[in-house]
């Protein structure tokens, strides 16, 4: 069984900064491409950025300059997104998203369950 778990989500005021993390576990063979994707109320969910398993990345327009998305895949699998200077409009629920073959090399895709980002003073 595969699991995504994000962390790192809360209330921030809006110039502050956030780091959200998100860990990959189960029995896992390999983990491709990565993602975070966000939710706002009411609007569909998008895509905030990309890596894939060679770090290549790709940015949505709204964030570029200010989000940084890394991975380690040595450490747990784990997927980061930095987040400099919050606007409120990045108020969202951001999800992890993954591409992963299990020891069986079933592939599929997975999603974690979520964290909220509000950005208020």
């Amino acid at each position: 069984q595969v699991q995504l778990v994000e962390s790192g989500g809360g209330l921030v005021q809006p110039g502050g900064s956030l780091r959200l993390s998100c860990a990959v576990s189960g029995c896992i063979f390999s983990v491709g491409a990565m993602g975070w994707y966000r939710q706002a109320p009411g609007k569909q969910r998008e895509l905030v950025a990309g890596i894939t398993s060679g770090g290549d990345t790709n940015y949505a327009d709204a964030v570029k300059g200010r989000f940084t998305i890394s991975r380690d895949n040595a450490k747990n699998n784990m997927m980061y997104l930095q987040i400099n200077s919050l606007k409120p409009e990045d108020t969202a629920v951001y999800y992890c998203n993954a591409d992963v073959a299990d020891y069986g090399l079933t592939s599929g895709n997975y999603w974690g369950q979520g964290t909220q980002v509000t950005v208020s003073s």
